[in-house]
C-alpha cells in the first residue's frame, strides 16, 4: 500500500497554494509543515501528497510518465478539483469528462511546477 507520493517543486510557497486549495476541497490539510517540505493527507487515512525541494539540491524536475491520481466522490468534486487547479496556477492536460465506456470521470492538470495530477471518480 502506498503510504505517500512525493513532488518536486521549486518554489515551496507556490506549491502550498496550489496543494492547499486542492486539498481544503478534499477535506483534509496539511499534516507535516517543515522549511523544505509538506505534507497533505490524514494520519491513518489513505495516501498522503509530499512537496519538497529536492534534498540534493538540485532543480525540481517532472517525471515523464509520473502521474498522481485524487480520488472524487463524484463528477461534481472532479470538476470543482480541477477548477481550483485552474484558479491556482494549474495547466490544463484534458478536460473534465467521461474517459471510455466504464464509468471512469476525470480531468487532468498539471500544478505549477509541471508535475502532473488527475482528479477522478468511478
Amino acid at each position: 500500500m502506498i503510504g505517500y507520493v512525493t513532488l518536486g517543486t521549486s518554489d515551496l510557497a507556490r506549491g502550498a497554494k496550489f496543494y492547499d486549495a486542492i486539498f481544503k476541497e478534499l477535506g483534509c490539510g496539511r499534516m507535516m509543515d517543515f522549511d523544505t517540505f509538506i505534507a497533505w493527507g490524514q494520519p491513518g487515512g489513505g495516501a498522503g501528497i509530499g512537496l519538497t525541494k529536492p534534498f540534493n539540491g538540485e532543480p525540481a524536475s517532472v517525471g515523464n510518465g509520473v502521474m498522481v491520481a485524487l480520488e472524487a466522490k463524484d463528477q461534481a468534486q472532479v470538476q470543482r478539483l480541477y477548477d481550483i487547479a485552474m484558479a491556482n496556477g494549474g495547466t490544463c492536460e484534458g478536460p473534465v469528462g467521461p474517459r471510455g465506456d466504464d464509468g471512469f470521470y476525470a480531468g487532468y492538470f498539471r500544478d505549477p511546477d509541471g508535475n502532473k495530477l488527475n482528479a477522478f471518480t468511478m
